[in-house]
């Protein structure tokens, strides 16, 4: 799909109420089984878009900043003449999903924001996501981390390159600290109902984070997941989908 001019490369899976559904940093992939999963779970449909620049995709020199990725997915909406959607985003893509909120679309009924980066809380630094290395990075992601560990070094060429494209275009769109000092302040704008999911044992984002960034949008809901960490929708993929269906209200789950 083209939306001026910008190639967006597009996953779409299930049938239902619409959900859009944004990565973060660790691109696609990191979402991708949880499509399918909420798709067959809630009844829903599942569209995830990958961001321009991760996984191997283009992206226009003048698509820098995670506002205008939001810009880009509120037309993307749009386009596909979609109402009521349920945006959920991991990380930077709760950090899409929340500037998408203060865009004011009305084709955004709702927004669950998933352990995301984004807002400066001076006593919960976001790790320096720029200086791990791939242990230390799993390390702090979840809350079972052997499970989930990658050696660059025996992946296969075109893998690694795709790891290294999507670092490189997560510090295009987020920054070395991941954080917009401005943010924390405008969240009070944010007037659609807004769920907020953070794994206890996140030590990308740490829970305190995520309770200031619940505390500064009005009526938002914080909920906690235990034996999870920053990647919720790999580690827990059913207690996020629960939380998610039960802050919707969809009815008719297979849950």
């Amino acid at each position: 799909m083209i939306l001026d001019a910008v190639p967006v490369t597009l996953s779409d899976v299930g049938a239902g109420a619409p959900v859009l559904l944004l990565h973060g940093g660790g691109g696609p992939a990191s979402v991708a089984p949880f499509a399918p999963h909420l798709a067959d779970r809630l009844g829903v449909r599942v569209l995830t878009p990958t961001h321009p620049g991760f996984a191997g995709t283009e992206r226009p020199d003048e698509l820098a900043t995670i506002s205008q990725l939001a810009a880009l997915y509120a037309r993307l909406l749009d386009e596909l003449d979609l109402d009521d959607v349920t945006v959920v985003g991991n990380s930077i893509g709760g950090w899409i999903a929340l500037e998408l909120a203060l865009l004011g679309s009305p084709r955004v009924g709702r927004v669950v924001v998933v352990d995301a980066v984004g807002v400066e809380v001076v006593d919960h630094p976001v790790a320096d996501f720029f200086a791990l290395t791939f242990p230390e990075l799993a390390a702090l992601s979840y809350h079972d981390p052997d499970r989930f560990r990658i050696d660059p070094d025996v992946l296969p060429p075109e893998a690694r390159a795709v790891l290294a494209a999507n670092r490189a275009a997560l510090a295009v769109y987020a920054g070395a600290g991941m954080t917009d000092p401005t943010l924390l302040a405008r969240l009070r704008d944010v007037t659609v109902p807004t769920l907020v999911v953070w794994g206890e044992a996140d030590r990308i984002a740490d829970p305190g984070y995520g309770r200031v960034l619940a505390d500064a949008i009005p009526g938002a809901e914080l909920k906690v997941l235990p034996r999870t960490g920053h990647l919720p929708q790999l580690e827990t993929p059913d207690a996020l989908a629960d939380a998610v269906e039960q802050f919707a209200g969809w009815l008719g789950s297979s849950a």
